[in-house]
């Protein structure tokens, strides 16, 4: 069913599900109706001659020139070609499809003053896979994704390049093979198009849908470690956590617990420690302090994805536009570089359970490195080593970029949000976590085959899915093989799938 774009109620959810699965999109009738209004007035003071910011004037440092009318239509030409001054490869085409989402969803609350045409053959375009090709570096998230919001723009004008039926052609031939007339440029159409963070806040959210399915895992593999570690699991308890009052740990004991209920540690059928050490024990604070750290984040991108990020704003019911800086980035950039920072804090825990799967003196039993032949064989010695050089590279990654602003402009710009970096950090972050949490999958169940007790249901599941692509570590073999598979599989979500399939949502 198409997903109504109407400048409210846009969620994470349908990012991803426009952005990644390609959903149909539809334009309110009443947001197109405010689209037209607020161009009547536009055009009205355009007539009248009324200076206005991006309009008739330049930009940045040029804000004071004010254009002739014969300048007015060209200058939107200009603008775009510019600011398209990106470099690097092209970005994902996900990432493109959910700036252009969140750009009709600007509009739609007729307040940007562009005409219809644009808005609509955004919409025309993503119903009919038309994603231009854009750079990915370029942006410092605030005046807009400038650079590849105008690789979007470039489209507008039957120009720059882009993707259709997975093939890359010019701009001009992806419309009309797709049947979409190019609408051009007029007074304040460009830079109506390309003055958000539109494609930092759809990076982020689909970062935040890929890293909640993440920390789910991450819970997977907790339970796991903490089954095959004989863990005592009294600090799972729901009153420990209620007390406290944090309810992202309150979701996470719920979790492991509904992982491991059924089985003998849970059941208390396996003598424990009276205190395990904090990697095994205070794994609800630290998950549930990341899942804490994202619900603010997921408030923020979703506040940002129905908001009017834009400049100048226009106001057709009281014939009034006002320039400020409602494309500043730091909103985002803030609390997406904590949720950064979170992936890489569980990270690490997840690598301390696994040290502790590997090393004989904290293991509970388990055979050293979990080899049947420890000195001939050297069991997942190396996977530790795999593990820690991902997590030294996210700590780098976790520094913040909304502190890092470099002033530009003629010094006009002398605060910007460095949102970008923030964005795609983040998502090296991520692909590391990916490889750090499949290696606790691939130790736990290597380390749960050595033990003769019973799991629980959702331990038993995570194991069975993970023995599809990883076979038990009998003898030494080379295990790059396995991590990629490892990280394929926890990427995919297959785990978390079938956990909850069999043992009900975890969230």
């Amino acid at each position: 069913m198409a997903i109504t774009v109407s400048g409210q109620g846009l969620t994470i959810a349908d990012v991803v599900r426009v952005a990644r699965h390609h959903e149909k999109v539809e334009l309110h009738p009443e947001a197109l109706e405010r689209i037209r209004r607020c161009r009547a007035m536009l055009e009205q003071k355009i007539e009248a001659r009324e200076i206005m910011y991006g309009v008739n004037t330049g930009i940045g440092e040029f804000s004071e020139v004010v254009l002739t009318d014969d300048q007015v239509q060209d200058f939107q030409k200009y603008l775009i070609y510019n600011h398209a001054a990106g470099i690097g490869d092209p970005m994902p085409e996900e990432w493109v499809r959910g700036a252009m989402l969140g750009r009709v969803n600007v509009h739609a609350h007729g307040n940007s003053g562009c005409r219809p045409e644009i808005t609509l053959t955004l919409v025309a375009m993503l119903n009919a896979g038309v994603t231009p090709w854009v750079c990915t570096k370029g942006s410092v998230g605030a005046c807009g994704d400038l650079a590849p919001m105008s690789q979007i723009a470039l489209l507008m004008m039957g120009e720059g390049k882009a993707y259709y039926k997975g093939e890359l052609m010019t701009g001009r031939q992806a419309l009309d093979r797709a049947g979409i007339a190019v609408p051009g440029l007029k007074a304040r159409d460009g830079l109506a198009t390309i003055n958000g963070s539109n494609v930092l806040t759809a990076m982020s959210a689909i970062f935040l849908y890929d890293a909640d399915r993440w920390l789910r895992q991450a819970e997977i593999a907790a339970a796991m470690s903490l089954e095959a570690l004989k863990a005592n699991m009294k600090p799972y308890n729901s009153k420990i956590h209620e007390v406290r009052g944090f309810p992202g740990a309150v979701r996470s004991a719920a979790a492991i617990r509904r992982m491991v209920a059924g089985g003998d540690l849970a059941e208390l059928r396996v003598k424990c420690k009276v205190q395990d050490a904090y990697s095994m024990r205070s794994t609800p604070q630290v998950i549930g302090a990341a899942h804490d750290a994202m619900a603010w984040a997921r408030s923020q991108v979703e506040i940002e994805l129905n908001g009017v990020g834009d400049n100048p704003i226009f106001f057709p019911e009281e014939n009034l536009q006002l320039s400020g800086a409602n494309f500043q980035g730091s909103p985002v950039s803030l609390p997406m570089d904590m949720a950064g920072a979170a992936i890489t804090m569980v990270s690490v825990l997840s690598e301390r359970r696994m040290n502790r799967l590997n090393n004989p003196a904290l293991s509970v039993g388990l055979p050293a490195f979990l080899t049947k032949g420890a000195g001939m064989f050297s069991g997942l010695m190396l996977s530790q080593y795999t593990a820690d050089m991902q997590i030294v590279e996210q700590r780098i990654l976790s520094m913040p970029a909304s502190i890092q602003s470099i002033p530009a402009a003629a010094d006009q710009e002398d605060f910007v949000s460095m949102g970008m970096n923030t964005a795609l950090k983040n998502f090296q972050i991520l692909d590391n976590a990916y490889g750090i949490l499949g290696i606790e999958l691939m130790a736990a169940a290597q380390a749960l085959d050595f033990r003769e007790y019973s799991f629980g249901e959702g331990t038993r599941e995570a194991h069975r899915v993970i023995r599809k692509y990883v076979d038990f570590l009998e003898v030494d073999r080379p295990l790059f093989d396995d991590h990629n598979a490892m990280k394929a599989l926890v990427k995919s979500g297959e785990v978390l799938e079938a956990v909850e399939a069999r043992v009900g949502p975890l969230a």
